[in-house]
């Protein structure tokens, strides 16, 4: 197996754009070449199979939605109390907005794991490890809320991001007065987390 790890980078990064942009049945060796600029076949010397391709995706989308840590590091410095959890929730919608793709994507592999079984186990544990990890997070830094809030607020926020990314705009108006996502954001924050 051909072991150019930057290679292998661009071409997982091609299966994120095309995955995003034509859905799981578009995602073939060839269309990932393609979007990679590279030779036909290129991608089949890197990956096993389509299974092993979906792998490598879930695992460098891991990597590319994750926080910048020199933002969480800022974050950190100020009160820990409920604003502070507005402020990550802020955070993770720009992530959401400026990488609209990859958080695309993501979601493009949630609804393949319906249908493959392999896939769904590898997601669900990656996607639960993330649900954990806030939730450590959330008890180590002291902020408001436990493991109840911080799920009601990922499943909260989950349902925000899809409709952001698949029907912007929809939500407009539905809550009188509350700006859509922002206000959208404070509203789930407070009624979900508690204020001390």
């Amino acid at each position: 197996m051909v072991r150019n790890p930057e290679r292998r980078a661009a071409l997982v990064d091609a299966a994120v754009e095309v995955l995003a942009a034509e859905g799981a049945r578009g995602l073939t060796f060839r269309a990932v070449d393609t979007a990679a600029a590279v030779p036909t076949g290129t991608s089949s010397n890197y990956f096993a199979n389509r299974d092993d391709l979906l792998r490598q995706i879930d695992s460098w989308l891991h990597e590319r939605l994750a926080p910048d840590p020199n933002v969480v590091e800022e974050l950190l410095k100020r009160p820990r109390d409920r604003n502070l959890v507005v402020a990550f929730m802020h955070d993770l919608m720009g992530r959401v907005l400026a990488d609209r793709t990859g958080f695309l994507a993501m979601m493009e592999m949630r609804l393949e794991a319906t249908r493959r079984p392999e896939l769904s186990a590898s997601l669900r544990k990656s996607l639960r490890g993330d649900l954990d990890f806030g939730i450590a997070f959330n008890t180590e830094s002291e902020l408001p809320g436990g493991a109840e809030e911080i799920t009601l607020l990922y499943l909260g926020m989950l349902g925000l991001i899809l409709e952001q990314l698949t029907m912007p705009g929809m939500l407009d108006g539905a809550i009188p007065g509350v700006n859509v996502p922002d206000g959208v954001i404070e509203r789930l924050v407070q009624r979900i987390v508690p204020e001390g």
